[in-house]
């Protein structure tokens, strides 16, 4: 945990956003795998870590606005619970933390909004992501369930995206914890892949690390020699010589806080010559792209600025043609570039993204853009400010079904070569993905540095290679 002035501090700030009423804020309880007693490994709710700091289960909590107090709600543990696990803090010690000396029982948590709801107080609560948590704000509320998420209070949402946005001095430091493991993380893969593993030796290995520096991951990890395949967890391919490795895994922190890198290699000590030019295009849209991040840019051109960048280098391949430009405002960039060029990150690795992308990526005057094939996929849009962390990771993918689709289609043609693009439908994808904070006078990449450049990766791949 943080300090308890941190959590303190965090809940004032919220009360001054709201206007009135009761704010509910849920933790989230364990989730039985097979059978009730062997449960999931526990992640606490985001928003009530960022408010609480406490990392235990079938707990949940009110702040009064108007009555400027704080209850947490929750169980001791019984004699059956110190038998099975042994005595550990006590809930009322863990509030004490957080600056919370008022605790009561999960029971009393249903009285209470019955009491504030008879007197026509509102109750501010946000859109649940787990249907045991929608089912029991049903059965208090009297909500029908499938109504619960459409009754969230928008206020609540805006007032906690505007402060879990920006990351204070003492969040970047435990993200970039999280990053610097990270990269150690990626530096072990890049150095121990050989021709002849299997993707899920390696990736046992991502996790090993994690957990061995009491770490966990913050997102299932795609280790794949089929890059062309954005979220593709499946780890049953062998490493052959020629292949692209594409590494996107990341470490979070026992506090909850995320990193989100991605670094492609070859499976063997060297690029092919295909593999490198397509390799210094995606490095050279991430540079471009980043070297453009400051406060005040929005993060939509920054998109589109990656999207050219794309563009040209695919155009100076062969495998576009014509305006740059307007192949990517026609969408043609999207056969190779499907989806958004980052998002925001920090307690979650796409951070609030339980809370609705138009809040917290978006804005009124910037409405998320729901159709276009691409631009659906772009998590955030917004201006930057000081204090955001965000990742940028621009690829190129060769989705053999899509070139089918689009060629068969006609689709773009002014736009794409496809007889060029032939002879690149087995190449895979290429992603490569840093973590960067938003600072007042521009950015910071996160992190210790993470081999990056053609000369650096195919540097390590030799020396693992020969050894």
């Amino acid at each position: 945990m943080f300090s308890t002035d941190t959590y303190v501090t965090r809940r004032g700030g919220l009360q001054k956003r709201v206007s009135s009423g009761i704010v509910l804020l849920m933790g989230n309880g364990e989730q039985p795998m097979n059978y009730k007693d062997n449960t999931y490994p526990f992640r606490q709710d985001s928003t009530f870590l960022y408010y609480f700091g406490i990392s235990a289960p079938d707990l949940a909590a009110i702040i009064d606005i108007d009555e400027n107090r704080t209850i947490v709600f929750g169980d001791e543990m019984t004699m059956d619970d110190i038998v099975w696990m042994g005595r550990l803090e006590t809930l009322q010690q863990k509030a004490l933390k957080a600056g919370v000396r008022d605790t009561r029982p999960r029971s009393a948590l249903a009285t209470a909004l019955r009491a504030a709801l008879e007197k026509g107080r509102p109750l501010h609560f946000l859109p649940p992501y787990r249907a045991a948590n929608a089912v029991s704000l049903s059965m208090m509320t009297g909500i029908p369930v499938e109504r619960v998420a459409a009754q969230a209070s928008v206020e609540l949402i805006r007032a906690v995206v505007a402060q879990r946005s920006i990351k204070s001095a003492e969040e970047v430091a435990e993200i970039e914890r999280a990053v610097n493991l990270t990269v150690d993380m990626h530096h072990h893969i890049m150095r121990l892949a050989k021709p002849g593993m299997t993707e899920q030796q390696l990736a046992a290995e991502v996790n090993y690390l994690a957990e061995r520096e009491g770490a966990t991951l913050a997102y299932p990890t795609i280790l794949t020699v089929r890059g062309e395949v954005l979220h593709n967890h499946y780890h049953g391919n062998v490493l052959r010589e020629g292949h692209l490795v594409l590494n996107d895994s990341g470490a979070s922190t026992a506090m909850g806080y995320a990193g989100d890198l991605t670094r492609t290699f070859p499976a063997g000590a060297r690029f092919t010559a295909q593999q490198r030019e397509i390799y210094d295009v995606v490095l050279n849209a991430l540079e471009t792209a980043t070297d453009a991040l400051k406060p005040g840019a929005r993060y939509l051109d920054i998109h589109l600025l990656a999207c050219r960048t794309l563009a040209e280098g695919l155009g100076a391949l062969g495998l576009m043609r014509g305006s740059a430009e307007e192949a990517v405002a026609a969408g043609a960039h999207a056969l190779f570039f499907q989806c958004g060029v980052g998002h925001m990150m920090g307690l979650d690795v796409h951070d609030m993204e339980d809370l609705g992308e138009q809040y917290v990526g978006y804005t009124d005057a910037l409405p998320k853009d729901t159709a276009t094939f691409g631009l659906k996929s772009l998590r955030l849009g917004r201006e930057l400010e000081s204090g955001f962390v965000i990742t940028v990771e621009p690829g190129i993918y060769f989705i053999p079904e899509l070139i089918d689709r689009w060629k068969g289609a006609g689709r773009f043609e002014q736009f794409i070569n496809y007889d060029k693009v032939e002879a690149y439908r087995n190449f895979g994808g290429i992603r490569i993905e840093d973590d960067i904070l938003i600072s007042d006078t521009g950015h910071r990449v996160l992190g210790k540095p993470l081999a990056k450049t053609a000369d650096e990766v195919e540097a390590i791949r030799k020396q693992a290679i020969e050894n």
